[in-house]
């Protein structure tokens, strides 16, 4: 089993990082063999711990939380959003600003527009069915997605799309790409899209 689970030691706060390729069993099985290392580590300290790296889903934040505190009694971040709003991507979001320039675009793009553009993307108003935004980093519109988005376009598998309302038939991370038949697939609100085991996944 290859650990994907690093522990480093800041001045304010205790960094554990999961690689962003590992399964979540990997996952888990890392974090009960690192436990007696951070046992060790809080002794005599109460530095809150910071969990950051690998994009989490809900369930797996609380198990991984409740493994460390029914061992340990710390205070636990995690740096992946726990709600799925707009507003709770801003710490995911804010990490990406740190390594790539981000560009925002009042308005909103018609049927037949096309925006390409380095870095990353906030879009404060629509992209209409027929329009098509491209990043190589992450694409947030605030109003409705209908368009395509392709995030992540140079090969960042890394890069999210976020949109007020997900209403695209088609949209691709990095070379990835996911059809979406609207008579089957919901209307997603808030909506969080990222790559989980080489698939798009819609939260």
């Amino acid at each position: 089993m290859k650990n994907c689970i690093s522990i480093n030691l800041k001045r304010n706060e205790l960094i554990i990082k999961i690689t962003e390729d590992a399964s979540y069993e990997n996952i888990i099985e890392s974090l009960k063999k690192k436990l007696p290392e951070l046992k060790k580590l809080y002794q005599e300290d109460k530095t809150p711990i910071r969990v950051s790296g690998k994009i989490l889903k809900n369930k797996e934040i609380d198990e991984l939380q409740n493994i460390i505190k029914e061992n340990i009694d710390v205070d636990i971040e995690f740096d992946t959003p726990k709600s799925l709003g707009l507003a709770s991507i801003k710490k995911t979001f804010d990490q990406e600003i740190a390594i790539s320039e981000t560009k925002f675009h009042r308005g909103s793009l018609r049927s037949g527009q096309k925006m390409e553009v380095e870095g990353s993307i906030v879009i404060i108003g629509d992209v209409n069915s027929g329009a098509e935004i491209m990043a190589s980093d992450n694409i947030v519109v605030l109003g409705n997605l209908r368009g395509l988005a392709h995030a992540g376009a140079k090969g960042n598998k890394q890069a999210i799309i976020a949109a007020g309302v997900f209403d695209s038939v088609q949209v691709r991370i990095a070379n990835i790409v996911r059809e979406i038949d609207r008579d089957e697939e919901p209307l997603h609100k808030n909506s969080y899209l990222y790559i989980e085991d080489d698939k798009i996944v819609i939260e």
